[in-house]
């Protein structure tokens, strides 16, 4: 009965440490699979093809600015000619054709002045009644907008009130008379009281 149950119990033991091992190994198994992965895709970017990628993102970003910017410019230069028309020959002209040329110059001259008078004129508006409608909604929300606050030195006022206060203040009053008393020498000697030596000098 005992050898029965040492053998079970070597038995139980053994088959513990097969499925310890079994499990070991699958976990190592999982894990040089994951590490092999991540080299995989480490290995994809190499440093070398990050900086390629790199420089081929820069050339089509430039290339692309470029283009945005003779797009830009090819649209200006319609534009310009568009509202200030081609120029005119006038070097072989003669008089009639030249007040002509000035005349259309002139009128056209009047006409953007106008346009642009008109335009000053709507933003001025717009600009007022955005003015208008953001402090009726600061108004309805309960908030205001503080006014731009001036620096004023603390101190001033209170050099202003000292200043006051002197120019207030009369020294003369408050001084007080003191009659003078023109002293003679007899005088002088008379109030002098005599001085009784010591007895020190007395010897």
């Amino acid at each position: 009965m005992a050898d029965d149950e040492k053998k079970k119990l070597e038995e139980e033991k053994k088959r513990k440490q097969t499925e310890i091992e079994r499990k070991r190994a699958e976990v190592r198994a999982r894990m040089e699979e994951a590490s092999k992965a991540k080299k995989a895709k480490k290995g994809f970017m190499t440093p070398e093809r990050k900086k390629k990628l790199r420089l081929l993102l820069r050339k089509k970003a430039a290339e692309e600015l470029k283009k945005e910017q003779e797009r830009k410019a090819a649209e200006r230069r319609r534009i310009i000619e568009e509202r200030c028309g081609k120029p005119k020959l006038i070097d072989d002209a003669n008089e009639e054709s030249l007040k002509s040329t000035l005349r259309q110059y002139y009128d056209r001259i009047i006409h953007l002045e106008d346009a642009k008078y008109d335009l000053e004129y709507l933003v001025k508006k717009k600009d007022y009644e955005i003015a208008d409608l953001n402090s009726q909604v600061n108004d309805l929300r309960g908030k205001f907008v503080k006014p731009t606050l001036k620096k004023v030195s603390k101190y001033e006022n209170k050099f202003a009130k000292l200043q006051k206060k002197a120019a207030e203040f009369n020294f003369r009053n408050q001084l007080k008379v003191v009659k003078k008393k023109e002293f003679t020498m007899e005088e002088e000697d008379k109030e002098k009281p005599k001085q009784e030596k010591a007895e020190w000098q007395k010897k």
